[in-house]
């Protein structure tokens, strides 16, 4: 069995690229898959931006996706899946249909129209450079990609957020590999999970580099100013080469989202759109895998969501504005 690296490519079948503008903190992140896998999704918070869910719903007919896309620039991101869509067709991937092949490419968005020139966002050039740049090798993490122009801690005001960003994490137990990647965009704060102390999130004041703990502030009535709804967002895979039905591979998607809320503070609010996906590359099973083998790819489906919200934070770059984690050491 190979080695592992801590990444979402630590699941064998799986390519992660990534495309970071050039002239805007925006980009988006590919998943691809083009011999197939199943998928399931579990969407949650109040203000979701996707694309072909629905497909994904267990009782619906196509069972294989051929990618998955991860955008920023809000529902204009989207044209970014049209890309990956073009790639795979030239590469004779997709779901046959007669003579065609069609891609299937669900995909999932996070809001990072705050600064700059917001006419620039992810497009299909963006979507195919994404194609053309993945690798089975560990994927970049932080501010790349669809983590780009991620921020997190927004509840009181973008102006005392900090950058989110990317993460990456895996783990091989009884010979199964989970692995997740995460772009964490959230209106809450990171938390340590432990002690319930904010490692990244919204600052006292936008001038400070001291952080707020949003959640203390609101149960203190805090209340920060009327937020626009769509604003934030948590989107991410996590994978297994554990071989389960759609069905199942929602279960793993559902349970996901414990690890976002062990360490996104608060999380699911009517301003997140958070959204998790799950694949299984594994051979399609001959008989329903057993409730004690789903328990265990959930806990560790958790974990490494877990830890790639913390890992995203931690590598981030900061811009001017929105320090990031790293930039927190020194003279307050």
């Amino acid at each position: 069995m190979s080695e592992i690296h801590d990444t979402l490519t630590d699941v064998a079948g799986l390519a992660v690229g990534h495309f970071t503008h050039p002239q805007r903190a925006t980009g988006c992140t590919v998943v691809l898959c083009p011999q197939g896998a199943v998928a399931g999704v579990d969407v949650r918070g109040g203000s979701p931006g996707t694309r072909e869910t629905d497909l994904l719903r267990p009782e619906n007919t196509v069972d294989r996706v051929h990618a998955l896309l991860l955008t920023g620039g809000s529902a204009f991101g989207l044209d970014a899946a049209g890309g990956v869509m073009r790639w795979l067709e030239a590469q004779g991937h997709g779901h046959a249909v007669g003579a065609v092949r069609v891609p299937i490419v669900p995909a999932a968005v996070i809001f990072d129209l705050w600064h700059g020139d917001t006419s620039l966002r992810p497009d299909a050039a963006a979507g195919h450079a994404a194609c053309v740049a993945a690798s089975a090798q560990p994927a970049a993490q932080g501010s790349v990609g669809a983590g780009a122009g991620a921020t997190v801690g927004k509840l009181f005001g973008i102006e005392r957020a900090m950058a989110g960003g990317v993460g990456c994490a895996s783990e091989r137990v009884a010979g199964i590999t989970v692995a997740a990647l995460v772009v964490v965009n959230a209106s809450g704060d990171v938390i340590e999970p432990d002690s319930g102390q904010p490692i990244a999130g919204a600052r006292k004041s936008a001038a400070s580099r001291q952080l707020l703990h949003t959640t203390r502030a609101l149960l203190h009535g805090d209340l920060p100013p009327r937020m626009q709804t769509g604003a934030a967002t948590t989107i991410g895979v996590v994978a297994t080469d554990a071989a389960l039905d759609k069905a199942q591979c929602r279960q793993i998607a559902s349970m996901a989202h414990d690890g976002l809320a062990r360490c996104i503070s608060p999380i699911h609010t009517p301003y997140d759109g958070d959204t998790m996906f799950a694949l299984s590359t594994g051979p399609l099973p001959n008989a329903k895998t057993s409730a004690g083998v789903i328990g265990l790819l959930g806990v560790l489906a958790a974990e490494v969501t877990a830890r790639a919200v913390r890992r995203a934070v931690e590598h981030a770059r900061g811009r001017p504005g929105c320090p990031a984690v790293r930039d927190l050491a020194g003279p307050i």
